[in-house]
């Protein structure tokens, strides 16, 4: 005869919520979403759920994992949803008077819920740091966070006139090939002004031409125009 582990007797921390307004199924919808997952996952599932029984859960989570840190002694870093269900509880009945002296009766449904935490088997912890060290991060929210983060430094340095810091960098480049650059501020430097003088004195230069050459075609144009004029006159 096969036996199995009794609700009451499964290993972990745990920490139930008793008399919970709502019925056990909608707990169960949240409940599920949560199961097997590492603590701090669960609680960002949890934060973003749009349903009435995930603030209850994320509060029975957080006891539940202070339970384990406080009384057990144990890392919350290395826990995970073992065990998480929800049980019927009392139900109140009241009526509703209806048509024809008829009443209907409405059941206002409680349920218990109860959250069981345990330290992460050695697979699930070896998942998790090779994710976190291809990745990262545990979540893809994470990473997206510090991808913006790192695209926000970068505009800033480039705002500033600053070089955007480099984080990876190749270990086989010998450090007598690293050519270091200038530092660069908002102040401009004595050969940055040189070259500026020099590009505004050609820039005249140029100018200048360009106004002789239009001088003298000019001088030209009213040179024919009056020689026209003449033979005109004389025919």
């Amino acid at each position: 005869m096969a036996t199995t582990t009794r609700t009451n007797e499964r290993p972990g921390t745990r920490a139930q919520v008793r008399h919970v307004r709502m019925s056990a199924s909608k707990a169960r919808e949240v409940l599920d979403l949560i199961r097997n997952r590492p603590v701090g996952e669960a609680a960002e599932v949890l934060q973003f759920t749009e349903r009435g029984a995930a603030n209850v859960i994320a509060r029975c989570l957080t006891a539940a994992v202070a339970n384990a840190q406080h009384n057990d002694e144990l890392d919350p870093d290395t826990l995970y949803v073992s065990t998480c269900y929800a049980d019927e509880g009392p139900t109140l009945k009241r009526w509703r008077p209806r048509a024809r002296g008829r009443a209907t009766r409405i059941r206002k449904r409680m349920c218990h819920i109860t959250i069981i935490v345990s330290p992460m088997p050695a697979a699930m912890a070896a998942k998790i740091e090779a994710r976190q060290a291809a990745g990262g991060g545990t979540t893809p929210a994470g990473r997206r966070g510090r991808r913006a983060q790192e695209s926000r430094r970068a505009r800033v340095a480039r705002s500033r006139g600053e070089a955007a810091p480099v984080e990876d960098e190749s270990p086989d480049t010998p450090v007598d090939e690293v050519v270091e650059d200038e530092p660069t501020t908002g102040e401009p430097t004595d050969e940055m002004v040189e070259e500026a003088e020099d590009e505004a004195t050609d820039t005249a230069v140029e100018d200048e031409a360009d106004t002789d050459e239009t001088d003298e075609t000019t001088e030209d144009d009213v040179t024919a125009e009056a020689d026209d004029d003449e033979t005109k006159n004389e025919a």
